[in-house]
């Protein structure tokens, strides 16, 4: 089964599985890179954030809220979404999994920081692996390279995609990304959290030249790009 992805710049993307769409970090609003995006257009069945910063939970509860989606998290962002009126939240931890009705999601460790956008406390930082019907997807969220990373191939089926953060300074860099590829036995990447501020610009070439020197292929989608894999 081809997984079918939306992407909208940041970390923002969206997967169709089994009929059910799959949001993460959603933060478009408030990214000048996508301000040709209507929010308002966009579907989700589930929210899935990796962290509580601003720029990964800036749309989810208006999303939510219109969509009647649920919103997966850690349990500390699971309960600030609850308070903002979110009314279907789902909490997990790291090294938790859960079976929905799409496939199943596990709670994976990401090296960061979290803090909501009013202050609260966001809980441990966290990454996702999403088993599905023919295939899996590792999203590591906003992650240091770590070596937590080469236990997804242990414990999770063989990955068809993942989603790694390449833009440096706040996450990974393209170097780091590349070790971590192979720390997740993955050649199919989509690189994310690149270009939206100034401290995270990089050289898309460069970056593509990296993965490729080593066998792998890097994709860097336009926003509003859907693409197939």
């Amino acid at each position: 089964m081809s997984l079918k992805l939306n992407y909208y710049g940041h970390s923002c993307f969206s997967i169709e599985i089994n009929g059910k769409t799959l949001l993460f970090d959603p933060f478009i609003t408030g990214n000048e890179l996508a301000k040709h995006i209507d929010v308002n257009t966009i579907k989700a069945d589930y929210i899935l954030l990796s962290h509580g910063h601003f720029d990964h939970v800036g749309d989810t509860v208006a999303i939510a809220k219109r969509t009647n989606a649920r919103v997966i998290a850690n349990v500390e962002v699971a309960h600030w979404a609850s308070k903002q009126g979110v009314a279907q939240t789902h909490g997990l931890n790291t090294g938790g999994r859960f079976a929905f009705d799409f496939g199943s999601v596990k709670c994976v460790n990401a090296i960061h920081s979290s803090v909501m956008p009013d202050g609260v406390y966001g809980g441990s930082p966290v990454g996702f692996v999403i088993e599905y019907a023919g295939g899996a997807l590792y999203y590591a969220g906003d992650t240091a390279l770590t070596m937590d990373m080469k236990l997804i191939p242990m414990i999770c089926p063989k990955l068809t995609l993942a989603v790694l953060p390449i833009g440096d300074n706040f996450t990974m860099g393209v170097a780091d990304a590349v070790i971590a590829s192979d720390f997740i036995e993955c050649d199919n990447i989509l690189g994310v959290h690149y270009d939206t501020f100034g401290w995270i610009k990089m050289g898309h070439a460069r970056a593509q030249q990296a993965f490729s020197d080593k066998g792998k292929t890097l994709h860097l989608m336009a926003i509003g790009e859907t693409k197939e894999f």
